[in-house]
């Protein structure tokens, strides 16, 4: 069994059955599943399995797997908040696709957040995909297959990978120094994405938690003159601000590279990327606040008939049961309704400050005291 399959029953049948010397692993994988599932252990450990083979020494092989310095074994991550560009595939992946190995029998490419693919990038990738060379292995890891390009998804044999239980992600939490309710909250508020369980539960997770809360109660009781959307904007805006920084050094850093003639195109379309990077960091920013406060209506909600143990939010079981007294659940959840409505507008553009503010006004008027 390869490891890191134990808890996923379809990933350890698929995989377990490719693996060398009996198996015929495919030519492409699309590891899919919530953040933090384990896709990118496995994709090592499937890595470390087919450049194994043959090897003399391969406990070598194995520790140079594991620490990214095996010659066969090519790493993709995104390099930016702009996503997987064409520089990143096109040497590193597409041209050295085209090369024998250096010391094993194969080459591995593993690709992290394919749906982070741009059209060119993925278009440069698809011949690879379609007619690779007898020894190359693709390994393309997701947690949003929904958004991964259909050309590049159809061209790859799919590998499942289950949510984690919420007590497990939460003993990894408390692993970290979050107490146990906190943790079980984090956890159960992450929706089986470990990953934003951790983002949740530290850095400024507790600060984006209570401001999301803090949005949710003032519609629920009426206290909109406290203008509790900006604090979700002002958030959003400095996760934008912080991504355009990003895109933009990394830029900065390669036209020092490039000849001066090419410089101000390329200064152009490092701009367009960094505009385009933030202003994706900031919906999903703005995304995520509103779910939490929609999970906290939700959670309000399960008071209200007497299941408060049914609450995401764990660690905040008085000031639920607070909201809830003389609460009507079915218009709580229709407030959920109205706040997935708002997500949903916020992809088309609309402003985000005015978005806010009609929708606070609507949970006030549809739930408020």
């Amino acid at each position: 069994m390869l490891p890191g399959t134990e808890d996923h029953p379809h990933a350890r049948a698929v995989l377990t059955a490719a693996l060398p010397p009996l198996g015929r692993p495919s030519h492409a994988y699309l590891f899919h599943g919530p953040a933090g599932s384990g896709k990118a252990a496995t994709a090592r450990a499937l890595a470390t399995a087919l450049l194994v083979e043959g090897a003399p020494d391969p406990e070598s092989v194995a520790r140079r797997v594991e620490g990214g310095a095996h010659p066969d074994l090519t790493w993709v991550a995104p390099a930016s908040a702009a996503g997987i560009l064409v520089g990143d595939v096109d040497e590193p992946v597409v041209a050295a696709a085209a090369r024998t190995p250096f010391e094993a029998r194969r080459r591995v490419f593993v690709l992290e957040d394919a749906d982070e693919l741009n059209d060119q990038a993925a278009n440069r990738m698809l011949k690879t995909l379609e007619e690779p060379a007898p020894f190359v292995h693709l390994v393309l890891l997701t947690s949003r297959r929904a958004d991964v390009l259909p050309t590049i998804a159809s061209r790859c044999q799919h590998v499942r990978f289950d949510a984690p239980l919420p007590e497990t992600v939460a003993a990894r939490l408390e692993g970290h120094g979050v107490t146990g309710d906190t943790a079980l909250a984090c956890a159960r508020l992450g929706l089986g994405d470990a990953r934003r369980a951790v983002a949740l539960a530290l850095g400024d997770g507790p600060a984006l938690r209570a401001h999301a809360e803090g949005y949710a109660r003032a519609a629920l009781h009426g206290r909109l003159e406290e203008r509790p959307w900006t604090a979700l904007t002002e958030h959003a805006r400095a996760q934008g601000e912080r991504a355009e920084a990003q895109v933009e050094a990394a830029a900065a850093a390669d036209l020092d590279l490039v000849p001066r003639r090419e410089r101000r195109r390329l200064a152009r379309e490092a701009a367009e990327r960094a505009r385009r990077a933030a202003r994706r960091a900031r919906n999903a920013a703005l995304d995520q606040a509103l779910q939490l406060a929609g999970l906290w209506l939700r959670d309000v909600a399960c008071a209200a008939q007497g299941a408060p143990e049914l609450a995401h939010h764990a660690d905040r079981a008085d000031q639920l049961v607070a909201d809830a007294a003389g609460r009507d659940a079915h218009a709580l959840r229709t407030g959920v309704q109205l706040v997935d409505e708002a997500r949903a507008a916020l992809r088309l553009y609309v402003n985000e400050e005015l978005a806010l503010e009609a929708l606070a006004y609507r949970l006030a008027r549809r739930l408020g005291d």
